[in-house]
């Protein structure tokens, strides 16, 4: 088990933190999705192929460096698809479809991944998708069908007949959700639906997306106790300041190695990483939100204003809390394949 970065993953760390910080500074954030920022991400860092294989345009990267990339995202809050679009791209290297994976490493095509089963008639698909994650932003649409033969996964074009989408108002400013409604939408079978593996490494990249989040909250308050005086003192001076984030920090050291673990089990050993994604979500999820919270409370006054970083940092950690379902799923799963 390796659980520090090797220096191509910090030189990846470096790249992207470098690209975020001039391409979607945070007061960028606030105005959403920038369709030029998602094209310069994949043009001139190839995020979005990065684990597609080499022999469809990607840089046949594993689970550990996609961590990575997550984490400087998250850290960035970057709006848009390219969560989604990851989660496309891990479901298609389990079903591969040339075209799609082409696209998506090339930059050409966003895509998003939902797991409400529809159903399949032959030559379309009809089902309502009541929360698709950049449903609004992303080009195609992959999902679970049921079929006459058995279950399957097919992809289906957004912008095509038989569609409707939804805005939905969310939580988080920074990352949208649609309702999908698909009556009688062509479709494409992209072959049989896989018995497991890719809702582990979906936990697997929220979990990375999370770390940053907390990275960053950190970061932020720390700076922010160095310089805030409260009654001719530094509040990061005071001792329940302190405390506070000195906790903050080793529930992030924690989740740095939870994560970790489970980018390496996703790479190296298959076998351990339904226990290790379980556990990514279980911890990882509450952590996150726990530090973002707190970063706010932290910041006092000014902390409760929305005009304040402190909230973009919370939304998105209570969305990613719940993603994938609320710790409580993930906890009892852990529990289940430990045998307790």
């Amino acid at each position: 088990m390796k659980l520090v970065l090797s220096p191509e993953q910090r030189h990846l760390r470096e790249a992207v933190r470098a690209f975020l910080a001039s391409a979607s500074p945070l007061p960028k954030v606030r105005d959403g999705y920038d369709p030029q920022v998602y094209a310069r991400l994949n043009g001139e860092l190839g995020l979005s192929g990065l684990i597609i294989p080499e022999e469809h345009s990607g840089a046949g990267a594993g689970m550990s460096d996609l961590a990575v990339a997550l984490e400087e995202t998250g850290a960035a809050l970057l709006p848009g698809p390219f969560l989604a679009t990851t989660f496309a791209a891990i479901a298609l290297t389990r079903v591969p479809d040339k075209e799609l994976l082409t696209g998506i490493a090339e930059g050409r095509i966003a895509a998003t991944l939902d797991g409400t089963e529809v159903s399949y008639d032959g030559s379309a698909v009809r089902g309502t998708l009541a929360q698709v994650l950049s449903g609004m932003e992303t080009d195609v649409l992959v999902a679970p069908a049921l079929t006459g033969d058995g279950p399957v996964m097919v992809a289906v074009e957004l912008a095509g007949p038989g569609v409707t989408r939804t805005v939905l108002e969310t939580l988080d400013i920074t990352r949208g959700q649609a309702r999908v409604v698909l009556d009688g939408a062509p479709a494409r079978v992209l072959g049989p639906r896989p018995e497991g593996g890719i809702l582990d490494r979906l936990c697997v990249a929220v979990a990375a997306e999370q770390l940053g989040v907390m990275r960053a909250s950190l970061e932020a308050i720390v700076g922010y106790a160095k310089i805030r005086v409260a009654f001719g003192r530094y509040i990061g001076s005071y001792q329940g300041v302190k405390h506070k984030l000195a906790d903050m920090h080793c529930k992030l050291e924690q989740a740095e190695s939870i994560v970790r673990y489970a980018a390496w089990a996703a790479d190296e050993s298959p076998a351990e990483l339904p226990e290790a994604a379980a556990l990514a979500q279980a911890y990882v999820g509450r952590a996150c939100f726990e530090v973002a919270r707190d970063h706010l409370l932290l910041h006092g006054g000014i902390g409760y204003t929305w005009e304040h970083d402190a909230h973009l940092f919370y939304k998105r950690a209570k969305a990613d809390e719940v993603l994938l379902g609320p710790p409580r799923n993930h906890r009892a799963r852990l529990a289940q394949l430990l045998e307790l």
